[in-house]
C-alpha cells in the first residue's frame, strides 16, 4: 500500500503539470456530467444509472481483490447489459437526446428575445389569463387541457386542430372549454404568447399500461404529449376540479393560482439564463486576459 507521504507527492506531482486548457477540460466534463445528472433526474434512467454505478462499482472492486470468476460475471454483465439498456430504454434515450438538440436558452426557445418588450408582454398577458381561467374552470369542475409551445414545434397537432390566433384571457378559455361548444373536447395550443389552436388530439402514452386508472383522457393525453415533446401541459380535471401539469412525462398535480403562476413564468422566461448568461461572460474575459498574458 503506497504511503500518505507517496499518495501527497503524486498528488501535487499532477498539480504541477496541469495546464490552463487542462482547467477548461475538467470544467466542460464536469458540466457535462452534470447536464446528464439533471436529465435523467426523477425517470427511469436515473434508476438504471445508479444499478451501471453499482455493478461499475463492483466491477473495480472485485479487480482489486482479484476476485476473477466474479470479475468475469460482471464484465460479461457489463457488456450484455449495454446492448439491453440501448433495446429496453430506447425511448428514454431518445427524449435524453432531444432534451440535448433543444438547447433550452430562457425566452428564446420560444422565439423570443428578451428586449423584446411586445412579446414579453404577450407572455405576461397569457400567464396571467391561464392561471385566471384554470382558477375559474377549476371551481365549475370544467375540464380543461392548454399546452403551452415551447422549442419542439407542435404542427402535427396543431393541424388536427381549429386555427383561432386568439388573444388570451379567461373569457375565451372559458367559451372554448365550456361542455356544449364544438371546441370544448381536445386541447388548446399556445405559441407566443396566443392561443394558436383549440379542439386539437394529443399523442397517447407510451406505457399507457402504467398509467394510474384513475387518471382520466386528459391527464393521459397530457402525460403523452409531454413524452414527446418539452411543453408544457396544464390539465384542469372535469370530475374533482384538481389543477395538473404535466412536463419530461411526468405529472404533478394540486396546483393553486400561484403555484401554477411561478411554475409557467420561471418556465417561459427561464430566471436562471441570465445568471448563466453572466457566468459566460466571466469565464471568457478570464480567458481572455490569460490569453493576453
Amino acid at each position: 500500500m503506497p504511503s500518505l507521504e507517496n499518495l501527497k507527492y503524486a498528488f501535487f506531482s499532477i498539480l504541477k503539470t496541469l495546464e490552463f486548457r487542462d482547467f477548461i477540460d475538467i470544467i466542460v466534463l464536469a458540466y457535462i456530467i452534470y447536464l446528464l445528472l439533471k436529465l435523467i433526474r426523477e425517470t427511469r434512467a436515473g434508476q438504471l444509472v445508479k444499478g451501471i454505478v453499482l455493478l461499475v462499482a463492483g466491477y473495480f472492486l472485485c479487480s482489486v481483490l482479484k476476485l476473477k470468476i466474479m470479475q468475469f460475471i460482471l464484465s460479461k454483465a457489463l457488456n450484455i447489459g449495454l446492448i439491453a439498456v440501448l433495446i429496453l430504454f430506447q425511448p428514454e434515450l431518445r427524449r435524453t437526446l432531444e432534451k440535448f438538440g433543444r438547447a433550452r436558452v430562457g425566452l428564446r426557445a420560444l422565439g423570443l428575445n428578451l428586449s423584446s418588450d411586445e412579446l414579453s408582454q404577450k407572455w405576461d398577458t397569457a400567464i396571467e389569463a391561464i392561471c385566471d381561467s384554470c382558477v375559474e374552470l377549476s371551481a365549475s369542475c370544467t375540464g380543461a387541457l392548454i399546452v403551452v409551445e415551447r422549442q419542439v414545434r407542435l404542427g402535427e397537432q396543431i393541424e388536427t386542430g381549429t386555427i383561432l390566433n386568439a388573444t388570451p384571457s379567461k373569457e375565451v378559455f372559458g367559451n372554448i372549454f365550456y361542455p356544449k361548444t364544438p371546441l370544448h373536447d381536445g386541447a388548446v395550443i399556445m405559441r407566443d404568447g396566443i392561443i394558436l389552436a383549440a379542439a386539437c388530439f394529443l399523442p397517447k402514452p407510451q406505457n399507457d399500461a402504467i398509467i394510474n386508472k384513475k387518471l382520466g383522457s386528459r391527464h393521459r393525453a397530457a402525460i403523452g404529449m409531454s413524452e414527446n415533446s418539452d411543453a408544457i401541459i396544464i390539465v384542469v380535471s372535469e370530475e374533482t376540479g384538481q389543477i395538473s401539469v404535466a412536463m419530461n412525462g411526468i405529472l404533478t398535480r394540486d396546483y393553486t393560482r400561484e403555484k401554477l403562476r411561478t411554475l409557467l413564468h420561471d418556465e417561459i422566461y427561464d430566471v436562471k439564463s441570465t445568471a448563466q448568461q453572466n457566468e459566460k461572460k466571466k469565464f471568457s474575459s478570464l480567458f481572455e486576459r490569460r490569453k493576453k498574458k
